[in-house]
């Protein structure tokens, strides 16, 4: 007898596991990359001048992911992105081993590899209501789910860039990572899903289809305000991670330390992305979206403070554990609000309101830390993020989380038959779900 339980959950399966394996991948260059070019130059600024050729692609080409999706198909692009990266990675030790890598090499493969990451993404993310819809798998769960993988992923990333490039070095680093993209394609190649496939009403153009994604976020009140509420989180975030952190276990010389602290934080994000559906089922969605915001802000607050290890620590596992269930409930926002046809574009440009933001943020911290010192800066950030919060808690607009689906999320099963095979139904997505909170089930 055909299991067909197992082959409905096959393509949520196939979209997670190539999720982990290209996340993943992604964290190994973050470690495999600078540690290649101290090794070859011993120059931090050259180490920097790769970290932000890799960064700033990602800033430029993120508006437009959301379009090339919906240009070239989900499956096609997921399956390209992921191309492109083991070809930017496997190139490092090949052409070092026959025209000789320089920094010059190492900036353009870098940027070859990051340049298509968001649509990537993108394409991923958009393949998952269908795949959970395949599966008879509530979207929340599935949110929950993908989110947590997503963390895991840069959780283990580069702790296991630091154990092969301490075991086989960093050459055989590089092909292995190159063999993970690889696999993650053919992965997302198995992929059969409505939707997944050509698109049948592309945008007309690249940048006419980009504008299109933005005005629709930002007419819609829910999608708009969540967007704004995200770049204000991640730029006064951000520096907290990558610049007041590791400045302060600098100066105490504990950079085993860092490492615990930033892995905490990671760590509890991933449970709390897992326990959003849970959580889900007991409180409204706008109260939990309160709730994590208020609590992030307490939580990062206690951490400003700098109390001793052991507390920071348990601030730490905190503020991750508050901020898990938004990402999820942002996501839930922009499958439930948007179309079937634009829904790449939309994820496209709410994602690149977070890497907007995130460049704001080093900038904004740099010149406090210098004016104010690092423990006056760490509490001015932690503050501004806690008044945020108070403020985008309670507002009215929230409410729309709670409103019954506008558009399914995820397409009709024959939508696509001519280019997917058949998808049986799952659990349906019954509107009586979401009038009655609690219980949103």
């Amino acid at each position: 007898m055909v299991d067909t339980g197992h082959r409905r959950r096959t393509p949520l399966l196939l979209v997670e596991a190539a999720t982990l394996l290209s996340a993943t991948g992604n964290g190994v260059a973050v470690v495999a990359l600078p540690w290649l070019v101290l090794e070859r130059t011993g120059s931090a600024t050259a180490a920097g001048v790769v970290a932000a050729a890799g960064g700033l692609p990602l800033l430029l080409s993120s508006l437009v992911s959301g379009t090339v999706v919906d240009l070239l198909g989900r499956r096609r692009t997921a399956m390209v992105s992921d191309a492109l990266s083991a070809a930017s990675v496997a190139a490092i030790p090949l052409v070092d081993a026959t025209l000789g890598l320089n920094l010059g090499w190492i900036v353009a493969l870098a940027v070859l590899g990051a340049v298509f990451d968001p649509a990537g993404l993108t394409a991923r993310e958009t393949l998952l209501p269908a795949a959970a819809h395949a599966a008879g798998w509530r979207i929340e769960r599935a949110n929950g789910v993908h989110e947590a993988i997503f963390g895991l992923a840069f959780l283990i990333g580069p702790g296991v860039g630091g154990l092969l490039i301490a075991t086989v070095g960093p050459g055989p680093t590089f092909w292995v990572t190159a063999a993970g993209f690889a696999v993650s394609v053919l992965l997302i190649a198995a992929v059969r899903l409505p939707g997944a496939g050509r698109p049948e009403r592309p945008p007309s153009g690249l940048w006419r289809g980009t504008l299109e994604g933005l005005r629709f976020v930002w007419r819609d009140r829910l999608l708009r305000t969540i967007a704004l509420i995200t770049m204000v989180l991640v730029a006064l975030y951000l520096p907290v991670e990558g610049v007041l952190l590791p400045a302060w276990f600098v100066a105490q010389g504990e950079p085993a330390r860092l490492g615990a602290v930033l892995m905490a934080m990671s760590a509890g994000a991933v449970l709390g992305a897992l326990g959003s559906s849970a959580a889900g089922r007991l409180v409204r969605r706008r109260t939990l979206m309160a709730v994590a915001l208020v609590v992030t802000g307490v939580a990062l607050l206690g951490l400003a403070f700098l109390p001793p290890y052991p507390v920071l620590l348990g601030f730490a596992v905190l503020v991750g554990l508050a901020y898990g269930p938004v990402n999820p409930l942002s996501n839930y926002a922009m499958q439930t609000r948007t179309p079937e046809h634009l829904r790449g574009r939309v994820v496209g440009v709410m994602t690149s309101f977070a890497y907007a933001a995130g460049p704001a943020g080093y900038l904004l911290a740099g010149p406090l830390v210098e004016g104010l010192g690092l423990r006056t800066a760490f509490l001015v950030l932690a503050g501004a993020l806690l008044v945020a919060a108070v403020v985008a808690a309670p507002l009215p607009v929230l409410r729309a989380l709670d409103e019954p689906p506008r558009h399914p999320p995820a397409p009709p099963g024959g939508t696509s038959g001519r280019t997917e095979g058949p998808v049986p139904l799952g659990e349906q997505w019954a509107p009586s779900a979401h009038r009655d909170p609690p219980g949103q089930g």
